[in-house]
């Protein structure tokens, strides 16, 4: 009988897996030096190599060379900063001290996308069409890891505004961009979330997550 024992990786193989996910970072703060291509070429395999539903692989990467166009992305993101500093009324002073992009200053940005006509994978997604964007999620989380292991950090920007990105990228109707996903080297990784260092908020115990056969209530004891 086959046991999880047979198939399991070596000891040191495993603690690695588990030191790029508890090391990695979401990074705000890179050094300019270029990413060798064959790094590059490493970690965007890894991101190709993401589980999807149906196996539909919805993602599309844009890498982006033209420092022009990052230029544009810099500011369209600086745009939303301002929406949404706005929107958090008494916290926007504190928002506002956050650095939430390193577009212009990483080695390379890519930018994750849904690809368009995905309305024709039904397999995994009649009654949850939103699996798509989990397995774009999938596909930016490996790279994330890849990337840790590789010693390189990189950032997820979510503050923009999808259709002003996908015009300024020429996306057909239907495609979406997904994410802003800053790569470069670092001067070294946060020891903790940056939002957690910055007083901004803390993450919350396992505990708080995990629930056995129901929805456990508010003031329920774990």
């Amino acid at each position: 009988m086959s046991t999880s024992v047979e198939h399991r990786f070596a000891d040191a193989e495993r603690e690695a897996v588990y030191r790029a996910i508890a090391k990695r970072r979401d990074m705000r703060h890179f050094r300019s030096d270029p990413i060798d291509e064959a790094t590059l070429r490493r970690l965007l395999h890894a991101a190709h190599q993401a589980p999807s539903v149906g196996l539909m692989q919805p993602w599309r990467l844009i890498r982006i060379t033209d420092r022009s166009l990052r230029v544009q992305i810099h500011e369209l993101v600086e745009r939303e900063r301002q929406a949404t500093a706005a929107a958090l009324g008494g916290r926007s002073d504190e928002f506002l001290r956050l650095k939430v992009q390193g577009v212009l200053e990483c080695g390379e940005v890519l930018i994750a996308a849904l690809a368009d006509d995905r309305e024709r994978h039904i397999f995994g997604r009649r009654t949850l069409p939103e699996m798509d964007l989990a397995s774009v999620a999938c596909a930016i989380q490996n790279l994330w890891l890849a990337a840790r292991a590789e010693g390189l950090g990189m950032g997820w920007v979510s503050l923009f505004e999808p259709a002003e990105l996908a015009r300024l990228l020429h996306m057909p109707a239907g495609a979406k961009p997904i994410a802003i996903l800053c790569l470069g080297h670092v001067e070294t990784f946060y020891p903790a979330p940056m939002l957690e260092l910055q007083g901004w908020t803390l993450g919350r115990p396992l505990q708080d997550f995990v629930f056995h056969n129901r929805w456990r209530q508010s003031g329920e004891e774990g």
